[in-house]
């Protein structure tokens, strides 16, 4: 582990496209960030169940079996995670999407690929972090 990183928050990161996952987690655990993955809606609702320290979820909107608003929904109906943050990625968002995510309190909607340097800038806003210097003599 960097000397520099404390560990910080748990993020749940879903999206059915394990290689853009995979990429996504190792940027983030590579920030200091502990990241669970999940390729579906379900997973990521177990994850949820089994971890209630998960800060921030970033979801992907499209997927086969339930889409990501859908689980966006899921969290604003149970009353322990209904605050919990939500950031949207997607390759192909349109008004309708954009105007429930609003409704759905969404944080912010990312478009595919992800631009790494502004969604880090959002994380580091959204969980501050302090870093430990090193001292040399």
């Amino acid at each position: 582990m960097n000397a520099s990183v404390l560990s910080r928050q748990q993020l749940l990161l879903v999206d059915d496209e394990e290689d853009a996952l995979l990429e996504l987690a190792e940027l983030l655990e590579g920030e200091g960030f502990n990241c669970f993955t999940a390729t579906s809606v379900k997973l990521a609702l177990q994850h949820l169940t089994r971890h209630p320290d998960i800060a921030l979820v970033i979801t992907d909107l499209r997927m086969p079996e339930e889409s990501g608003m859908s689980l966006i929904r899921r969290l604003r109906e149970h009353t322990s995670r209904q605050h919990l943050p939500v950031i949207v990625t997607s390759g192909h968002a349109d008004m309708d999407d954009v105007s429930d995510m609003l409704r759905l309190q969404v944080l912010d909607l990312f478009r595919k690929p992800i631009y790494h340097v502004r969604l880090l800038e959002t994380l580091d806003n959204l969980f501050p972090q302090a870093r430990i210097r090193l001292v040399h003599p």
